[in-house]
């Protein structure tokens, strides 16, 4: 999330003009992540998010509007899409898909405890299930084809032992059967800067726009390598498995998830290091752009590399 397309006041206020939300009162850049362009916005009638789109194109769009709409009536704490006097989530500003969402209470943490893990787990266990009675499907864009087209565009930048690592990960995971395990809606980047806490209850879970259709275990790998990791990237056992358990009360895992848990872990730590080392390495140009080290993704993946059994429950 941040501004790669610059919105001023009195451009809002026109494009806001199709909307039955009062008078801008403040606009605010957001600037953190690297996918869109973002600002907080403050009208008569209360808080909303404004996203304008940089890569997803409108036709992709009403797969992530309509989903956080499903989502958001089934009582899981989203951001809603605002439909305009149209009836329509999705409009252009600054020659740019855009969408105006509900902004929800809390703010992210940097030090979750068990607590939290409890909570994270737990709701998106519900999240997955609130998922499975929406229709639409999509493809998971950062999945085995996207892995092996970026791998060889990174490779350049990196060492003999990293390009060892990215070639060897890569193709061992090209042979993974996923759909053999249960599929459904996931988020894909559940990370903590995209769960808001208020104390150690979850205000909203935002920025559904990686979400996409694949195994539910991919999803949980994603989420315990950022809310349950150590200072040292190796994974925390005790927040671990709360969240684990969390997780299972609301969902319970089948044995074929718990034997692809240890490469499930390494598949979701090489996503996100691959896609690091994209965004480091080949970076667009923009405004209060924030691009991740990727090296916290590689030390993770190797440790889970090395690590003789990973935490289940």
């Amino acid at each position: 999330m941040s501004v790669y397309t610059t919105v001023t006041e009195d451009e809002l206020s026109k494009w806001l003009a199709d909307y039955s939300l009062g008078q801008l009162q403040e606009l605010q850049g957001i600037a953190s992540g690297i996918e869109n362009t973002n600002y907080f916005v403050t009208t008569g009638n209360g808080r909303f998010v404004l996203t304008l789109f940089e890569k997803l194109t409108a036709d992709e769009l009403p797969f992530y509007l309509n989903l956080m709409a499903h989502l958001a009536r089934h009582g899981i704490p989203c951001p809603a899409p605002v439909a305009n006097r149209h009836n329509q989530f999705l409009g252009m500003l600054k020659n740019k898909p855009a969408c105006i969402v509900s902004r929800l209470a809390g703010k992210s943490i940097t030090q979750p405890t068990t607590a939290h893990c409890e909570a994270v787990g737990e709701m998106l266990g519900q999240m997955h299930i609130a998922g499975m009675s929406f229709t639409q499907m999509m493809p998971n864009p950062r999945g085995a084809s996207w892995r092996s087209n970026a791998a060889p565009m990174v490779l350049p930048f990196l060492s003999a032992s990293q390009v060892e690592l990215l070639q060897s990960e890569v193709a061992l995971h090209a042979d993974q059967n996923l759909p053999n395990l249960p599929q459904g809606l996931i988020h894909a980047d559940l990370f903590r800067d995209n769960v808001l806490m208020q104390a150690d209850r979850i205000g909203g879970l935002i920025d559904f726009y990686f979400a996409c259709t694949d195994a539910l275990l991919y999803d949980v790998a994603i989420t315990v390598n950022d809310w349950c990791m150590k200072a040292d990237s190796n994974l925390d056992a005790e927040r671990a498995q709360i969240f684990l358990r969390a997780y299972h009360r609301v969902r319970p895992f089948e044995q074929t998830e718990a034997a692809a848990w240890p490469l499930m872990l390494r598949l979701a730590a090489l996503r996100f290091w691959l896609s690091r080392l994209f965004d480091f390495h080949l970076p667009r140009d923009g405004d209060l752009t924030h691009a991740h080290d990727p090296a916290h993704f590689e030390l993770i993946l190797r440790n889970h590399i090395s690590t003789d059994r990973a935490v289940w429950l």
